[in-house]
């Protein structure tokens, strides 16, 4: 019998009845993907993938307090449900009381939909914008450009069910478009990408066009040396630095002095002033275009992320609120450790307050200074002040009396994300946008330009 003889739902069903742990959580993963790839202006490669995994979670009381013990298998057939119950209380009564043990969730009312059958893309998800990328084909080669890159859609449906009655179900679609553009000659390249949950919202011929234009500006080249030069980053490397700042926003590391949201005697710096523009730095699963998860999913224990809280309900969160610092990520576990409130992370990003000006209009405005196309290989230096490493790519332009005059070298930079928001001079229009550096993890984000009068780009890299 395969994996897929049986709903969802059903699994579910089954291994909490397989139980004999006094605490126990199921959670069935069903994934499908869909994807294209091209290269030199021709499509090269497609496919489908189905997937299922299921995490059993079991909790034991004893006298010293409640272990648990997590399993995770993929492709789990019916028969082999009762080992993987059996080898998760096995690692439960194996283990030491768990120091992030809460009552698990209770109380939260069933998915309406919990019992039906889970949700499935394929390659119609592209019926309309395959065509448009084979038409943005043929305008590369008209031009003398070749275009490379790749589409990708998943969706996920999520079952948590729970012995003390949850059942519980998300979907969640999730599509990355990366669009590379290159002279012939290879010497000059750009890039864009785009976040979709559907690839209705994503034109390729006008991601094109907008490739050109930077293949036009990197005609003219010049070399500049490492230094600290006004900067404007783009959304997307905006939302790279933020989302790191985010994963780095701890509760418990902070109460505990280790980042740079610490203070002195197990303080936070919750309420500090982080920046003096109006900015709401803010997570919402029901932010429209970006939904997430409405309830915490955790298929394991870590810093701020318990499997004991699976289930909780999430609601919109405020980070920082008109600049200043408002809440840490915490579990219940490490909220009642520092006495922040319970605040779980939630799967998007979103930073709005700016002014309603596009990136374009902050180029005219700008006497002389550098236009970003985006980061990547980001690497922490210093968890203390959250100093970040890495380098730019495809494409740094030198904007000069309001206009790009040419592309120059890229660079190493230095900088912290929480420092930047305290020199940010400007943040333009807040739309959605594809971090580059972590696709591959987080997609959901909408982010401003921003003007840092200050970059700091502490040496010269020869990438392309």
């Amino acid at each position: 019998m395969s994996a897929r003889t049986n709903k969802p739902h059903e699994i579910v069903e089954r291994a909490l009845e397989l139980s004999q742990a006094d605490g126990c959580v199921v959670i069935a993963d069903e994934q499908s993907t869909a994807n294209l790839r091209w290269a030199g202006n021709a499509l090269t490669t497609n496919g489908v993938t189905r997937g299922r995994t299921l995490t059993v979670v079991a909790t034991v009381d004893g006298k010293e307090g409640t272990a648990s013990g997590v399993v995770s298998r993929s492709a789990v057939t019916v028969e082999e449900l009762e080992p993987l119950v059996r080898a998760a209380e096995a690692a439960a009564r194996g283990a030491g009381p768990a120091e992030d043990a809460q009552p698990l969730v209770t109380g939260v009312p069933a998915s309406p939909d919990f019992t039906d059958a889970p949700g499935e893309t394929s390659s119609t998800v592209f019926a309309d914008f395959a065509p448009a990328l084979g038409e943005a084909f043929a305008r590369a080669r008209a031009g003398g450009r070749e275009l490379y890159g790749f589409a990708n859609h998943e969706l996920v449906s999520t079952y948590v069910g729970t012995s003390t009655g949850l059942r519980l179900r998300h979907d969640q679609p999730n599509g990355t478009l990366e669009l590379n553009a290159k002279s012939p000659d290879r010497t000059r390249s750009a890039w864009a990408g785009r976040s979709t949950r559907d690839f209705k919202d994503v034109d390729p011929t006008a991601l094109d066009a907008e490739l050109a234009v930077r293949l036009g500006w990197a005609e003219r080249r010049l070399e500049l040396p490492a230094g600290r030069y006004e900067t404007l980053l783009p959304p997307t490397a905006v939302a790279d630095l933020l989302i790191y700042q985010l994963w780095s926003a701890s509760g418990r590391d902070a109460a505990e002095g280790r980042t740079v949201f610490s203070k002195p005697g197990g303080k936070t710096r919750v309420g500090e002033k982080l920046t003096e523009l109006p900015l709401t730095l803010r997570s919402d699963p029901n932010e429209p275009g970006l939904e997430s998860a409405p309830f915490v999913i955790a298929h394991s224990s870590g810093g701020d992320q318990s499997v004991f809280d699976n289930g909780l309900p999430l609601a919109t969160t405020e980070w920082m609120r008109e600049g200043d610092l408002k809440h840490l990520t915490t579990s219940r576990h490490s909220a009642g450790l520092t006495g922040l409130p319970v605040a779980p992370g939630i799967d998007n990003l979103i930073l709005d307050g700016g002014q309603d000006v596009s990136l374009e209009e902050m180029v005219a405005n700008t006497e002389r200074g550098l236009l970003l196309t985006c980061l990547w290989y980001i690497r922490e230096v210093d968890p203390a002040t959250l100093l970040l490493t890495g380098l730019t790519r495809d494409g740094v332009y030198l904007v000069e009396n309001g206009e790009v005059t040419g592309e120059v070298n890229n660079f190493r930079f230095n900088e912290s994300p929480v420092g930047l928001l305290g020199r940010a001079t400007e943040a333009g229009r807040t739309e959605k946008t594809l971090p580059r550096e972590w696709s591959d993890w987080f997609t959901r984000a909408a982010m401003p330009a921003l003007r840092i009068p200050d970059f700091n780009m502490s040496s010269v890299s020869q990438g392309v």
